[in-house]
């Protein structure tokens, strides 16, 4: 079977995969090595099946995506691949987790382990017990958070729009849920997952004031993790910035060359207005937080086949768990 002859349907978004992988079984992306559609998935196809443009200067209007079933069919996926690049574009998330696991229940529990100073391995003798490390699950749920958004417009009001500009939209609802569930995860790193692991505080040496002198302590605290990872308060970000260490040559040309922060001793910056006035988080991305994740972005297929469009919610559901406690910190400038 080729991509152009595929019965579409959207009992392909209810089979426990995604459209794509769905679509993928029935035509492998495999079966075109070495030909024009090299590279394409088998959504993007699909797309080109029907001479749909979904970006561009050139891009088609929305009602092309209706003129038959099957191509309707493949709205909920742009609308989908729309909310995920929003938010991809808007990720934050990515920079402080360590992993991402993804679940298809509402009931999750990560596991716990000793902290990695108290797993350091010892001399064993010849015949000697090696010592062991337990690892168990922790005591309470991941608190899982449903976040999104509902669109709401008939399909007569937009059908004439570009979807370059209807893309525009969407992926602003995407980049609002990925700030959500950023703030979702800075809560976990203060205050805890409800397993009695909040952040343990520090304090500058001078109430509300950071010098470079606190920076370093702050890094020092860290051993044996790495502090890899700074997120800031707007007004805190301000009073880094201005130390003369965050001045220099090679810093400074990092910031002007790719707009990233860095700090001298290696930890990227980063700015956050969820953060309470005068505070600093420091973490260990690679050790310090789990993002669990049910399923992707989730869009009422049927009401946007059916009655293309009028109403549809976009969701998405996460949570956040402390892998090592001690691998994020807080810096208070109060």
């Amino acid at each position: 079977m080729t991509f152009d002859n595929i019965k579409l349907e959207k009992g392909l978004y209810g089979t426990g995969k995604s459209f794509t992988q769905a679509l993928e079984s029935i035509d492998p992306s495999e079966n075109y090595m070495g030909t024009e559609l090299e590279g394409l998935d088998a959504y993007q196809r699909q797309l080109k099946r029907f001479d749909i443009k979904v970006s561009g200067r050139n891009s088609d209007s929305i009602e092309k995506f209706f003129r038959t079933s099957d191509s309707a069919a493949l709205f909920p996926e742009y609308v989908s691949r729309a909310v995920a690049q929003g938010a991809e574009e808007a990720d934050l998330i990515s920079k402080i987790t360590a992993t991402t696991t993804t679940i298809d229940t509402m009931d999750y529990r990560t596991i716990t382990c000793p902290d990695a100073d108290e797993t350091m391995p010892e001399v064993v003798n010849e015949g000697a017990v090696i010592p062991s490390i337990k690892i168990t699950t922790q005591d309470n749920l991941v608190r899982l958070h449903k976040r999104g958004r509902v669109l709401t417009a008939s399909y007569e009001a937009i059908k004439h729009q570009r979807l370059d500009l209807f893309t525009v939209t969407l992926k602003q609802i995407g980049a609002s849920i990925a700030r959500a569930q950023l703030k979702d995860a800075i809560d976990v790193i203060l205050n805890g997952d409800g397993n009695n692991n909040p952040a343990s505080i520090s304090a500058v040496s001078e109430s509300g004031t950071v010098t470079y002198a606190d920076l370093i302590n702050f890094w020092n605290e860290f051993s044996p993790f790495n502090l890899t990872t700074l997120i800031a308060s707007p007004d805190a970000l301000a009073q880094l910035l201005k130390l003369g260490e965050f001045r220099d040559a090679y810093t400074g040309l990092d910031f002007h060359s790719t707009g990233k922060l860095i700090t001298p001793f290696g930890a990227e910056l980063y700015k956050s207005t969820d953060l309470e006035t005068g505070t600093i988080i420091g973490l260990d991305k690679n050790c310090a937080l789990e993002k669990i994740q049910c399923g992707n972005v989730i869009t009422e297929y049927d009401k946007l086949i059916d009655r293309q469009l009028e109403r549809a919610s976009i969701t998405a559901i996460a949570g956040f768990a402390k892998i090592y406690p001690k691998a994020s910190k807080k810096l208070s400038l109060a």
